[in-house]
């Protein structure tokens, strides 16, 4: 299940790839625009920043742009970058793997074939998606 902050992170980041000049654009208006608490949007918007989606610029205006065009923007990073690993077992994960505290043997447990499936599905739609699929639903 997503997190609100991954919801709300995806619903911004659609709004400012829906907009077609890539001016910068307030948290104000983002907040208002998709029902989101401000307070908790800047924590969001700063994170992609951080991460390399998103420009900033300060003063009169100013607010949040995209860096990469929407079809350049996959939801695994996206996904990645606000909720962490896209695997739902550690030792599953591609990019975050560890060892399950609780299984002697990967290859033997009843689990790991199945997570490795699920894992393998939910990336294939999750890298074949863009933010640009987003603008157009």
């Amino acid at each position: 299940m997503l997190s609100k902050k991954t919801k709300y992170g995806l619903k911004a980041l659609t709004y400012l790839a829906k907009k077609k000049d890539r001016s910068p654009v307030l948290i104000s208006e983002i907040a208002e625009k998709e029902h989101i608490s401000k307070k908790f949007l800047e924590t969001i918007l700063l994170q992609l920043r951080k991460a390399g989606f998103l420009g900033s610029k300060m003063g009169k205006g100013g607010g949040y742009y995209l860096l990469k065009k929407p079809e350049d923007i996959t939801m695994a990073s996206l996904i990645r970058v606000l909720e962490g690993p896209i695997a739902m077992l550690p030792c599953v994960s591609l990019n975050f793997y560890e060892r399950c505290d609780d299984c002697p043997d990967e290859h033997a447990c009843s689990l790991h074939s199945l997570m490795i499936e699920v894992r393998d599905n939910t990336l294939k739609v999750l890298e074949n998606r863009t933010l640009k699929d987003l603008t157009a639903e």
